[in-house]
């Protein structure tokens, strides 16, 4: 059988999701019908995993679902008997049975709830023929990023009334609660040994033991309806409803609508990464395993919000974001397990006064949010002008120096144990590109920042130009050292020239660095993390945490690179006409057949380095599309 291991998702705007593949098979202990974020966007469980789904007709029992155990054992035969599947305007699959019946299946997550909804309906098949449907739930109720085994603590038991039915597998796990338009039965059984494909390409636990408490059966003489959620109302506010088929139908109905509102299928999918936190909004960095990051929120926002006209998402997000600046930092990240925030970015708050000032501009801001945006602004340049954590500090020559052993402060962040792969320590090219249009725009209301911006500007043209490589030095002062370089060609550099509102170089050195770098660093998915002929380049990226780790960035793709990249290009080129069509053509128009390879309707966090360039790493990544958006909708206009 040939599988489609193309990936879908439904998120729920707090945090939560639905997500699996195409032919149905889960590959990842992240893949699920019911996985909620209990302290939206953070506290993220996995409630129920999986469906086990048999149609019966007069000619016999046929599976429509299929999970895979040990390793290869495929049951049951479910996937082989999809005709058609799409992801728009959710997931919908139609399977062909052997006596010519016809059967669609629908999920859809309602935005504002924890819930999954899911409907069943026959299209076709021999006249007369009664059609059964049962539905067996599969629960693991567990952190997302875990796995559940057999044990004898999982409580089976249900609690029913009328149409609901409500598990309560744990002490500390959301109640799960179901209602149906079909008969519940009561028969619990473990199912051992599910085998997650994905994990095991990623060196991690592999294999999971799923609980079903019992079985829905449906009369397919009209739909089957389902709804599964933590809410005890599963009704999802609309309690006035007379059924659950009823209710299960005005959700779909009324998401129908709420999509249709979206200008594009881009403007729908970039809603995905737009989620509840406290009181205002935050943008999940990538599905499955990411949560709103510092770094990837801003960098995101103008491409997710501001490209897309929704000024009043990215104005709540400014907003809940700008109570946390820190002697002039961000967070790069909350931790998940008590929501603390960890001040371990140079960078975050630098794109923080990118996009705030971005929101301003674009949106006309005025009054009480202006001032409060325009506040924090000027907190992080006074916070970094006078020096913060990890040794970061505007230096004599008015350049920003920062890093110290044992943190990741850049965007090229992995590390093992105590081990930073690629520290870059000391005064990293785009770091400078954001600190000198961070001043350039707080300067627009300080004098001395417009002083201090010239300065920089001319220390960094006069410090980081690399005449004998014609590119720009990757870092400079390397470990805080004078003098020391690193002459590294990586995509950093472009962002002197591309990416930001200011460009930091110009004229015949611009053009350089931007042909220098197509030469060594562009694909078709984006540019390269670092250049082939690099000793440390890896064209391949798998194996496990560490083998992962140590190539992140040194040879695998980065399509979120490709906003900046293009920008720089276009600018090389007098940012003409002609320039802007010949780059939508070489440059953006491959990379939109890519929203259909992996993430469907969205672009991967990575690719592999050597050619097809693989999608890997996170499937739905939200500055990699926001940056496409970015630069169909802005650039390239």
């Amino acid at each position: 059988m040939t599988r489609d291991e193309r990936e879908w998702l439904e998120s729920d705007g707090l945090g939560g999701f639905a997500m699996g593949c195409a032919d149905g098979i889960r590959t990842r202990r992240y893949h699920g019908t019911l996985l909620v974020a209990t302290r939206p966007p953070e506290g993220r469980m996995l409630l129920v995993a999986d469906l086990e789904v048999y149609a019966e007709t007069p000619a016999g029992r046929f599976g429509l679902s299929s999970h895979d155990y040990n390793r290869g054992y495929l049951h049951p035969d479910g996937a082989t008997r999809i005709a058609s599947f799409a992801y728009r305007p959710w997931p919908t699959w139609e399977w062909l049975l052997p006596d010519g019946t016809r059967l669609r299946g629908e999920l859809v997550v309602p935005h504002g709830r924890p819930a999954t909804m899911l409907r069943w309906t026959k299209l076709a098949g021999p006249a007369g023929d009664a059609v059964f449907l049962h539905v067996r739930p599969m629960l693991a109720p567990r952190d997302y990023h875990s796995t559940h085994h057999a044990n004898p603590a999982f409580r089976f038991e249900p609690e029913t009334a009328g149409e609901r039915v409500t598990w309560r597998p744990y002490d500390g796990v959301p109640a799960i609660h179901a209602i149906a338009n079909g008969l519940y039965q009561h028969s619990p059984d473990w199912y051992r040994d599910v085998y997650y494909a994905m994990e095991d390409r990623r060196g991690l636990p592999c294999m999971e033991d799923l609980a079903s408490p019992g079985e829905f059966t449906f009369d397919l003489s009209q739909p089957a309806a389902l709804a599964l959620s933590i809410d005890a109302d599963v009704a999802v506010g609309l309690a006035g409803s007379p059924s659950a088929a009823a209710r299960v139908e005005a959700v779909f109905a009324s998401e129908r609508t709420r999509r249709a509102r979206f200008a594009s299928p881009l403007d729908l999918s970039a809603d995905a990464y737009v989620v509840q936190r406290g009181a205002g909004q935050t943008v999940i960095a990538g599905y499955p395993w990411f949560s709103d990051w510092g770094r990837d929120t801003f960098i995101s926002l103008r491409g997710l919000c501001l490209a897309t006209g929704r000024f009043d998402v990215a104005r709540r997000v400014l907003l809940e974001w700008s109570g946390v600046v820190s002697d002039g930092m961000l967070p790069n990240r909350f931790d998940e397990g008590n929501a603390s925030p960890e001040y371990n970015s140079v960078d975050a708050a630098l794109w923080y006064v990118i996009a705030a000032d971005a929101y301003i501009q674009a949106a006309s801001a005025t009054g009480d949010d202006r001032a409060k945006l325009e506040r924090a602004i000027d907190a992080i340049v006074a916070g970094y002008a006078a020096g913060t954590r990890h040794r970061i500090r505007c230096d004599d020559d008015g350049l920003i120096a920062a890093g110290e052993h044992g943190f990741q402060l850049t965007w090229m962040d992995a590390k093992l144990g105590d081990w930073v792969v690629t520290p870059r320590i000391g005064k990293p090219v785009e770091i400078q590109a954001l600190w000198i249009n961070a001043l350039a725009i707080a300067g627009r209301r300080t004098a001395k920042w417009r002083d201090l911006c010239e300065k920089a500007r001319a220390s960094f043209v006069e410090r980081f130009w690399n005449h004998d490589a014609g590119q720009l030095y990757d870092v400079v002062d390397c470990d805080h050292s004078p003098g020391a370089l690193d002459g590294a060609c990586r995509p950093n550099q472009v962002f002197a020239i591309g990416g930001l509102p200011l460009a930091v170089l110009d004229g015949e050195r611009a053009k350089r660095v931007v042909d220098a770098a197509f030469a060594a660093l562009w694909t078709p998915a984006g540019p390269r993390s670092l250049a082939e002929g690099d000793p440390r380049y890896s064209p391949t990226y798998g194996g496990g945490a560490a083998d992962r780790d140590r190539v992140y960035h040194n040879g695998p793709v980065w399509p979120w690179l490709v906003g900046p990249f293009v920008e720089a290009w276009v600018r090389v080129r007098g940012n003409t006409a002609d320039a802007k069509r010949d780059a939508r053509a070489r440059f953006l128009d491959p990379l939109m057949t890519r929203l259909e390879i992996a993430g469907l309707g969205h672009i991967a966090e990575i690719c592999e380095g050597g050619s097809p360039h693989t999608p890997v790493g996170c499937p739905f990544q939200a500055w990699s599309l926001a940056e496409l958006i970015r630069l169909d909708r802005v650039v390239l206009r």
